[in-house]
């Protein structure tokens, strides 16, 4: 009886209605599991790791919104990137590395499995392809299949 209380407050904390689940778009590679949120956030972080990356960034609003009292689908955002192709990349265009760690996201879906989302390296690259030339597209095409081995390996 003295969680009744609670219980109906906790039933009346907002909870926001998110857009939907993410769908292929130019440059992004959507691919929906069957796993939980927090496995893929876990699986993916170890697969990053596995394939020589290193996690360098990760953020996401759901914890925070948590303390404000809002509840909203898991939602993190993972920078993942290279010290030595981060050095390498320096060396053909500084403006490139503005878009360094490259982001991998992972998203909560409404039937409790969760979704991993990239935009593709050679994507975010490409504003820099002109004054990079050949060796930053080089660099992209090893971004992606390192990329696509991560999300194999963490959707696996």
């Amino acid at each position: 009886m003295r969680l009744l209380p609670t219980l109906a407050a906790l039933a009346l904390l907002p909870t926001v209605a998110l857009a939907g689940p993410l769908t292929e778009r130019e440059g992004w590679v959507v691919m929906p599991t069957d796993k939980a949120y927090e496995t893929l956030v876990d699986d993916v972080t170890a697969a990053v790791t596995a394939n020589g990356y290193g996690v360098v960034t990760q953020a996401g609003p759901t914890g925070a919104a948590a303390q404000r009292g809002i509840t909203i689908p898991g939602n993190r955002v993972i920078g993942v990137f290279n010290n030595d192709i981060a050095v390498r990349t320096l060396a053909i265009s500084t403006a490139a590395m503005i878009e360094a760690p490259i982001r991998m996201y992972v998203t909560e879906d409404e039937d409790g499995t969760a979704t991993l989302s990239y935009k593709t390296p050679t994507f975010v690259l490409s504003p820099y392809m002109a004054e990079g030339g050949d060796d930053l597209a080089a660099i992209a095409t090893e971004l992606d299949e390192g990329f696509a081995s991560i999300a194999a390996d963490a959707v696996d």
